[in-house]
């Protein structure tokens, strides 16, 4: 293993009435003008921003709404939400939401304590924030894992970029699965893809053999499996959502990546494409996994060996990749990039876009080159 320094940023409260029994408490210790940041509406469809906002309110808190932060959230939406943060005089940050609500937020939290554009700062002039407003998160749709870390994603829509940033961590994280039930299966699916993929892209990383974080990977991707499956019996099963809020969280809370090197390269091709078009990350991942572990397979033979017996009970590295092409297929996701939810027509000319502009990364078993990425991307049409 490499040296590494591991500290957790995030308290965690999970089970049901985790809100109830935490929040104002946790709440307490910061100032009154608190910023209640969530999606679309369904959170108040379902009674979830009621009940929150009666909390923060019951707690002394004067709240702001921030809302419409959309699925692949843009960097224009932060800049409307920092620019209400420093209107307010906001003192804390709630998200209430899934990944997309989450990481716009914590882009927020750093972009309103400073007047540099934030973009232009780490993506040029490679400088990271040091101040930030402090925020808390409700999970109400799991697979990200942005709880638990300091890391966003965000969509350059001016520049047609979807990266990562480096943002404000939540100091506290609440996980109730009753807050998930409302969330459709399709959505509960695609989200614990992405924590399959999360754990798959740590342990596949060109690293040594010798590493505890592969056997706690290894049961992590097992679990999501196994309950990714009791979910397609019954979506109701609110202990198998459970157990897939805490693998979310558990697969990006820098468990399983520390004292190793990991391969991200799945994950960089996606958010690319999802630059381009509006299609859901963990769908655009079920696409791209099988396509690019069929390229890279007899890099890695017996890490593939091993995640194929220890996770679908197959016997061989090839046999592994055609497991969980199987796997995406029982389901139910996408296999095909036609099979992708997208305004924007998936062609092979915005393919090579993809391909020509998405990140390449040297720390996967194999590293590609752009014309390989295309083919990749080419075979999943």
């Amino acid at each position: 293993m490499q040296k590494f320094v591991y500290e957790y940023a995030t308290k965690v409260y999970f089970g049901e009435g985790a809100a109830k029994e935490y929040l104002a408490a946790e709440v307490s210790g910061y100032g009154k003008n608190v910023m209640l940041a969530y999606g679309g509406g369904s959170v108040k469809k379902n009674g979830i921003y009621d009940e929150v906002k009666k909390y923060l309110e019951d707690a002394g808190k004067t709240v702001t709404d921030f809302s419409g932060i959309m699925s692949n959230p843009t960097y224009a939406k932060v800049q409307e939400g920092a620019a209400l943060a420093k209107e307010k005089n906001i003192d804390f940050i709630l998200a209430v939401g899934g990944g997309s609500v989450i990481d716009c937020c914590k882009i927020i939290a750093a972009q309103a304590k400073t007047e540099k554009d934030l973009w232009d700062m780490e993506m040029n002039q490679h400088q990271f924030p040091t101040e930030v407003l402090p925020m808390g998160a409700i999970v109400t749709a799991s697979g990200t894992g942005a709880e638990m870390n300091g890391g966003a994603v965000i969509t350059n829509e001016e520049k047609v970029i979807k990266a990562g940033m480096a943002a404000a961590a939540p100091r506290f994280a609440i996980l109730d699965p009753a807050y998930t039930m409302s969330v459709p299966k399709m959505q509960v699916i695609s989200g614990a893809f992405d924590t399959l993929s999360h754990a798959m892209e740590t342990y596949f990383g060109n690293s040594d053999a010798d590493n505890v974080s592969d056997d706690v990977a290894l049961s992590i991707m097992r679990n999501t499996v196994v309950n990714m499956r009791r979910l397609l019996k019954d979506i109701n099963d609110i202990q198998a959502r459970g157990n897939l809020m805490w693998d979310s969280a558990m697969a990006e809370n820098g468990i399983l990546k520390v004292g190793r090197v990991t391969d991200f390269q799945a994950h960089q091709i996606e958010h690319q494409l999802g630059a381009y078009t509006d299609c859901n990350h963990g769908q655009g991942l079920a696409v791209i996994h099988p396509a690019y572990y069929r390229h890279i397979v007899k890099d890695a033979e017996e890490k593939f060996r091993r995640f194929g017996k220890e996770v679908f009970d197959v016997d061989s590295a090839a046999e592994s990749v055609e497991a969980l092409a199987s796997f995406i297929k029982e389901c139910g996701l996408p296999s095909k990039m036609s099979q992708l939810k997208s305004k924007t027509e998936i062609t092979p000319e915005l393919l090579k876009n993809v391909a020509d502009t998405c990140n390449i990364i040297p720390c996967n078993p194999r590293k590609l080159e752009r014309n390989e990425i295309y083919e990749i991307l080419m075979e999943c049409m």
